[in-house]
């Protein structure tokens, strides 16, 4: 992992050389076009992009040979590894052979065979003791061979700091100087992307405002000015009338009930029993008669309907040819006017769709708020009718659900009433006086001789 990170720090160096030999003369020309002749800090610019791709290229070099010793150093590690398992093993035998010659020579005292095979042993253990001491010199000529290469290794990662410090030594200025550019370019691209955005936020609301309104906006500033006109007018004349009005119909309510008080006490102990008596026996005698008038009206419907049924049926036989023939004859026109007003009819749709849709909103939060207030209406006219014992004879929920909708009502026209009173004040027309002043041609009155 090691030598590959090192290589790839070759390889970045390698192009960032490449890219500074390139950048420099691409200025040159650049400067050559336009005209004009290139500065002295190019030129310094230029000289110092050779000296660092001359330095990236020793730091190449460099950086290859430390790769090559490092490889070395690996494999001299692997063959010391190798080496000192073989000792270990050799270790091992000889002391396994030490103590069978300690044990030969325990058992067997005395015998030739025995010393045989000890003074065997004692060779084998003497070659055995040599090739380890070999093996030994070679691994300390191998550490101090590895030392050597490390302390060289060393030396180039420190040749390769320097040369480093030093290119980024020599581009930071440069680099510098085209983030600074560069910077400046951005943030004069933010401030012209934050005004474009400004005004196309300002132009969406204005849109939006058009397309979101009520009326179009030449329609909305006449009404805006008819309002006006009419809040004015309500105010110098209308207001008045209506606080006057109010205070009038007070005080009036206030004497009809003082005055009302006393004939309501009297109908209540004196009129409502003789009423609901009257009631019952005009129930009585009523019945039959209704019963009657029913059974009558039920039968005349019977015989009115089964005598015009028939002459129904054969109007529809002998008129249904005639419109199935008209409606062939007119299909191809309809068809006609039917394709030529489409494009009209789909552009009138959607020139009105945002009207149409906020109408229907408004239309729907109208008629929810107005079945509360009927609901409401309805709910105080019924308790105010079973209050009393005259009039709970007469609830039904039709007559409740009509009482609630005029008192809804009563309100806007007594508004309209008094709006048309005040704005819509007809002048009277004078009667022009005839103008006939020539009176020669009428006759006089004859005088009788009695008078």
């Amino acid at each position: 992992m090691w030598i590959a990170s090192r290589l790839f720090l070759a390889a970045a160096a390698l192009l960032m050389a490449v890219l500074l030999l390139v950048a420099g003369p691409v200025a040159a020309q650049d400067a050559a076009v336009e005209g004009v002749a290139p500065p002295a800090e190019e030129i310094a610019a230029n000289a110092r992009a050779k000296e660092a791709a001359v330095l990236a290229a020793e730091l190449v070099q460099l950086r290859a040979k430390i790769s090559a010793l490092e490889s070395r150093i690996a494999e001299q590690n692997l063959e010391f590894k190798t080496k000192n398992d073989a000792i270990e093993t050799l270790n091992m035998i000889v002391k396994e052979k030490s103590q069978k010659i300690a044990t030969m020579q325990n058992e067997a005292k005395g015998s030739l065979a025995a010393e045989e095979q000890a003074s065997k042993a004692n060779a084998l253990a003497i070659e055995l003791k040599k090739q380890t001491e070999k093996l030994k010199k070679d691994i300390t000529e191998q550490k101090i061979k590895k030392a050597a290469l490390e302390a060289r290794a060393g030396n180039a990662d420190k040749k390769v700091q320097e040369l480093n410090m030093k290119l980024e030594k020599r581009t930071s200025s440069d680099q510098k100087r085209r983030i600074q550019k560069t910077e400046h370019a951005l943030k004069a691209a933010e401030e012209e992307l934050m005004k474009a955005q400004l005004e196309t936020t300002t132009k969406v609301k204005q849109l939006r405002e058009v397309h979101g309104a009520w009326l179009p906006p030449w329609l909305a500033t006449h009404a805006a000015r008819s309002m006006e006109v009419m809040s004015n007018h309500w105010n110098e004349h209308g207001k008045p009338a209506f606080d006057s009005f109010l205070q009038k119909a007070s005080e009036k309510t206030v004497q009809t009930k003082k005055w009302a008080e006393p004939h309501l006490e009297t109908a209540k102990t004196k009129w409502m029993p003789v009423a609901k008596e009257k009631w019952v026996t005009l129930k009585k005698h009523a019945k039959p008669y209704v019963q009657m008038v029913s059974e009558k009206s039920l039968e005349a419907y019977q015989t009115s309907s089964d005598f015009v049924r028939p002459h129904l049926v054969n109007a529809h036989q002998v008129v249904d040819p005639y419109f199935q023939e008209a409606k062939k004859l007119s299909k191809p026109y309809v068809d006609q006017i039917a394709t030529a007003t489409k494009p009209h009819v789909e552009k009138v749709r959607t020139a009105l769709k945002p009207y149409t849709e906020r109408a229907r909103h408004v239309y729907g939060q109208f008629l929810e708020t107005a079945t509360t207030y009927h609901q409401q209406a309805q709910a105080t006219i019924s308790d105010y009718l079973h209050r009393h014992e005259f009039t709970k004879q007469f609830v039904t929920k039709e007559l409740v659900w009509y009482l609630a909708s005029a008192l809804l009502v009563t309100p806007f026209f007594v508004l309209y009433t008094l709006l048309t009173e005040t704005f819509c004040t007809k002048k009277k027309k004078k009667t022009p006086r005839s103008s006939n002043t020539n009176h020669g041609h009428r006759r006089h009155k004859r005088r009788h001789a009695d008078k």
